[in-house]
């Protein structure tokens, strides 16, 4: 699928880096956090480690990456060099090798076990610099925003085809053909494990894992799946009721339904992400259902299924033009089940485009075909 897609723009990313280094004590970053390996130099490894120069940019990995590594930074376009060590001992010489006469170095606090910050500390004058490449990350060129809505195809192609047979099948067994078939849309897998959660215990659980309880007539049910594509995710709620939804049911989806939208009109590039959350959050509340919504609006996705920025109460930036997020508000109450409605949208200047496509003014599935 990713021969057809446009490419990653990896070049200038060090650059870009580097100009936010200007306004941080650090003079140099000590990059050990995995997604921000990939997304400075395109490797796909599970040990690496880049140290970012003033000149250059040095990955070093073990002997297991050798080739893949250089061939990995080569198709992404990025001038930087590979070093190898066969023990972790190896490596971390050489990575801290590459700093000496620099004063001090940043490094991602967040991330760092304590033992590789004393390790480091040990050989290097290190700063915390938590948040450059993240912050650099939210705004997603052409090749991410394909990656992602590719990732959205899978999803949705799958629960088209699966949402025709849920009465009568376990939350367990919804969740493998969801997965399975978004891998036949194309799809290198979920973006994250599956939610399908139904009837008036489960269905009330935000963050349910599929079990084997059996769907039935009356149950609603919340479906949260996504897709990934050269690592990078989508992520979608849908909710349903098997059958006829109660005159309860179609008032709490019709609510939902009208505040999601809401919700997705108040996405645009200058608004603060607390905005969006306050919008969905006082049409809650207004409606006499505060109490039935129990999380955030939405976050945002990229090689991590939730990264920045976050739409919450306690958020403090604002929205950016490439910013992914979701919009999802849900209700949910013990005893009558729970509705979840979620889209991926791309933030613009004039508001969003939405990335997921499954239909979501109805909370009944379709019914199976006949023989």
């Amino acid at each position: 699928m990713t021969a057809t897609l446009p490419p990653i723009a990896y070049q200038g990313r060090a650059d870009t880096v580097r100009q936010r280094l200007d306004e941080h004590p650090a003079a140099a970053l000590a990059i050990t956090d995995l997604t921000n390996v990939r997304w400075l130099t395109g490797f796909t490894g599970s040990n690496g480690s880049v140290a970012l120069l003033p000149d250059r940019v040095v990955l070093i990995t073990d002997g297991r990456y050798r080739e893949r590594a250089a061939d990995e930074l080569a198709a992404a376009g990025v001038d930087g060099d590979v070093v190898t060590g066969f023990t972790r001992a190896e490596q971390h010489d050489a990575f801290v090798g590459q700093f000496a006469g620099i004063s001090p170095v940043g490094v991602e606090a967040n991330s760092l076990t304590h033992q590789r910050w004393s390790s480091l500390a040990a050989d290097l004058t290190i700063v915390a610099a938590d948040g450059l490449l993240e912050d650099a990350r939210r705004s997603k060129d052409a090749g991410e925003i394909a990656r992602i809505t590719a990732a959205c195809r899978a999803a949705d192609a799958a629960l088209a085809e699966v949402v025709r047979m849920l009465s009568g099948m376990t939350e367990a067994d919804v969740r493998m053909e969801l997965e399975y078939r978004m891998r036949r849309h194309g799809a290198d897998g979920p973006s994250y494990d599956t939610i399908v959660a139904s009837g008036p215990q489960h269905a009330a659980r935000p963050h349910h894992e599929a079990g084997r309880r059996t769907i039935v007539e009356g149950d609603t049910v919340v479906i949260d799946v996504g897709g990934l594509v050269d690592g990078y995710h989508s992520d979608m709620t849908r909710s349903f009721v098997i059958g006829s939804p109660t005159r309860a049911q179609s008032e709490v989806y019709d609510l939902l339904l009208g505040v999601q939208a809401a919700g997705l009109d108040a996405v645009r590039a200058g608004v603060p992400a607390r905005d969006v959350d306050a919008t969905c959050r006082s049409l809650i509340a207004e409606a006499g259902y505060a109490d039935w919504f129990p999380h955030s609006v939405g976050h945002g996705v990229g090689l991590l299924i939730h990264e920045e920025p976050f739409e919450s109460p306690t958020a403090t930036t604002d929205l950016r033009v490439g910013d992914v997020v979701t919009v999802e508000p849900g209700l949910y109450r013990v005893g009558f089940g729970g509705f979840r409605i979620e889209d991926l949208v791309e933030v613009t200047e004039t508001g969003c485009r939405i990335l997921t496509a499954s239909p979501k003014d109805s909370p009944c599935p379709p019914s199976p075909p006949t023989t």
